[in-house]
């Protein structure tokens, strides 16, 4: 946004009211260095005294910053700056270095989906992965073969990561997305129960959305499947046609479960209807076909 200085026409006690102001604001030889730098006469300058004085302590104030957090100018993250065009001063505020770098650092942010999982997820990344036990080498090294192959050829298996409560198995995958998000490539992280539950209140257009993202989305992570009331309406109405097709078109899925799949398998049998093995194998057997399986058993990092 720019401002631009009206050249307004003054009385003589308003000109020397103006004049006075400006050459005690000039007595400060930095500013008086700043203000020269627009190369424009002291009859213009004098009527932006305060608003350059402004431009000049957001300058100052930029130039010994440590960091976005500790800005002290009126709009955080941005600089008031005074340039001079056909006889005028226009300001405007320009974003400093480290908001640009910001903007950069999470634009990769609009290419992941999260539905009611923690906002805190978009935050996660490779570099933060915790490193201090065994369990989580392998799974790192998947990751890393897994990104490598999938940017230079868009196919790969995704993965069941199973384990403990609070193990980081949801912090472990999205990391992962948020690293293909920064190569522009489109994922959805769902919380499986509570999209059973929205998909079953929703009709018509809005149901036909939501299910539409989640069987097309080209990265997909279904998040604690297992955790879910079973029915056989979203066993085999919901979860058995998105996985056949995700398997059909080859395209990545990604689950956490604190369940192992012979669990899940059981847990899947038993719908509030009746029991049905058959089915259940057949899910099981898609998600196998869709992933490679990893168990994290870990320490409760929950909150850290």
């Amino acid at each position: 946004m720019k401002e631009i200085g009206q050249m307004v026409s003054l009385t003589k006690e308003e000109e020397q009211d103006l004049h006075v102001s400006f050459h005690k604001a000039i007595q400060d030889s930095n500013f008086l260095r700043y203000v020269k730098t627009l190369h424009l006469s002291e009859d213009v300058l004098m009527k932006y005294t305060s608003r350059l004085q402004d431009s000049y302590q957001e300058f100052l104030h930029c130039s010994n910053c440590p960091g976005l957090p500790a800005c002290q100018n009126k709009e955080k993250g941005f600089l008031l700056k005074a340039e001079a065009v056909d006889q005028a001063v226009v300001f405007s505020y320009q974003a400093c270095p480290y908001y640009q770098k910001r903007l950069m650092d999470t634009a990769y942010q609009k290419n992941i989906y999260l539905f009611e999982v923690p906002k805190r997820m978009k935050e996660a990344s490779m570099k933060s992965l915790y490193r201090d036990d065994s369990n989580r080498k392998e799974i790192i090294k998947y990751m890393v073969s897994f990104i490598k192959n999938y940017l230079a050829h868009k196919e790969g298996k995704g993965m069941y990561l199973y384990g403990n409560f609070g193990s980081g198995k949801t912090y472990m995958v999205v990391a992962l997305l948020n690293e293909l998000a920064k190569h522009n490539i489109a994922s959805a992280v769902i919380y499986y129960p509570e999209f059973l539950r929205s998909l079953k209140e929703s009709f018509g257009e809005d149901y036909k959305e939501k299910y539409h993202t989640v069987r097309t989305v080209p990265l997909l992570l279904l998040d604690d499947i297992g955790a879910e009331n079973v029915t056989a309406w979203n066993r085999d109405e919901v979860l058995g046609p998105i996985l056949q097709y995700r398997m059909d078109e080859g395209l990545p899925t990604f689950f956490t479960s604190n369940f192992t799949l012979e669990q899940l398998e059981s847990h899947l049998a038993m719908s509030r209807q009746s029991i049905d093995q058959v089915k259940a194998r057949r899910i099981i057997e898609r998600i196998q076909e869709l992933c490679v399986c990893y168990s994290l058993v870990s320490k409760n990092r929950r909150g850290k």
